[in-house]
């Protein structure tokens, strides 16, 4: 077994070179610090990578989320169904635009929201669905789809992903994305929307800003919000969308160097992976039972602190954490969710890792481990 660490091993640090710095000192000379120029390039080099018809590019994952919502006609009165299994921004914009957020319990394997469960909680409330596609699996999409109504999807973690062989992207009335620092493309923050729909992209576009216009002569047509993407920050993506292919291939060997280093390890077990699917490999989680891997997984993720590795949990169930708990208290119990909740541990993985910080990432969990069991 190798030595402990010396350093600490970052959960998931940007992969950043002298390219992106070069992109950003570039745009500070060409005079653009807000949206112009490259904002534009890249929406259009990510419709085409998303094979969709729009992107709108915004100021964040939880901006697109929200202009999304709205841009489908979401408002007060009106119910979204979303999984509890997510960063608390997929259930905010819910409440932001006035509607209530229904949580749905996830399937065991992946922790993705479970389709069959869905159409009990349809009322003639609710307006629409938000599949999230958690760690960078998709969700279930046919049987959600199949339901008819609006379909908006968190896909903050899956920009390569892709369903059955179609792009997550190209599939629903609108995909959202983030490029926050720690995604596949990070541009520190930002965000996108992708649709297909002309009257959702438009909707957007006008929210994205509140006029429109040059100089005196403007006017404004939407109570919108300052939600646009800045071309400095619209620089750093191009540049991470150009390493794409590279940092996959990069995450492709980390996540194989834990499947076989953690394989065996009782109690400690990946989130499912769908061979039907192209996963984006955007998180590498695993859910550690606490009575087979003899210690719970706040213990484990302490000991691994004290082992210089740093870890994440993707996620605390939204609907047990305090603002939502008290807002519903009459939520019923998401029983898959809730124990999934005190379950997963999220692995260093990052392109700026090397194979030997995986490595020391897999040993420091092996000690941890024998320790607990043994």
């Amino acid at each position: 077994m190798r030595t402990r660490r010396s350093t600490r091993l970052g959960f998931q640090p940007p992969a950043i070179g002298e390219e992106e710095v070069a992109a950003v000192a570039e745009t500070l000379r060409s005079g653009w610090l807000t949206t112009g120029p490259r904002a534009a390039l890249l929406e259009e080099r990510m419709a085409a990578y998303l094979e969709a018809e729009h992107v709108v590019a915004l100021a964040s994952g939880t901006a697109a989320l929200h202009l999304a919502l709205l841009g489908l006609g979401v408002g007060p009165g009106d119910e979204v169904i979303t999984t509890p299994i997510t960063w608390p921004a997929t259930a905010n914009v819910i409440e932001h635009c006035g509607a209530t957020p229904v949580f749905c319990d996830v399937c065991e394997s992946d922790l993705n929201i479970d389709p069959s469960l869905i159409p009990a909680l349809v009322t003639e409330r609710t307006k629409a669905i938000m599949p999230v596609h958690l760690a960078g699996q998709p969700a279930d999409l046919d049987p959600i789809l199949e339901l008819g109504l609006p379909v908006v999807e968190d896909a903050a973690h899956a920009a390569e992903s892709r369903y059955r062989g179609r792009k997550i992207g190209s599939i629903s009335d609108a995909t959202c994305f983030s490029l926050y620092a720690t995604k596949n493309i990070a541009a520190g923050e930002g965000g996108l929307v992708a649709t297909n729909r002309a009257d959702v992209a438009e909707a957007i576009r006008s929210m994205r800003l509140t006029r429109r216009g040059d100089g005196s002569l403007y006017d404004q047509v939407t109570a919108g919000f300052k939600a646009n993407l800045s071309d400095v920050l619209a620089a750093i993506a191009l540049v991470q969308l150009d390493r794409l292919d590279a940092h996959t291939r990069i995450r492709e060997r980390q996540f194989a160097l834990y499947d076989e280093g953690l394989a065996g390890l009782d109690g400690i077990e990946p989130l499912a992976r769908d061979e039907r699917d192209t996963h984006a490999l955007h998180l590498y989680v695993v859910r550690i039972d606490a009575e087979r891997a003899g210690a719970t997984r706040d213990e484990y993720q302490r000991a691994l602190g004290e082992e210089l590795i740093g870890t994440s949990i993707h996620f605390l169930p939204v609907h047990r954490l305090t603002w939502f708990r008290e807002r519903y208290p009459s939520q019923p119990r998401l029983p898959v969710a809730e124990r999934a909740g005190d379950e997963v541990l999220s692995l260093p993985l990052s392109p700026a890792h090397s194979d030997e910080d995986i490595l020391d990432a897999v040993d420091a969990v092996r000690r941890v481990h024998a320790r607990c069991t043994g």
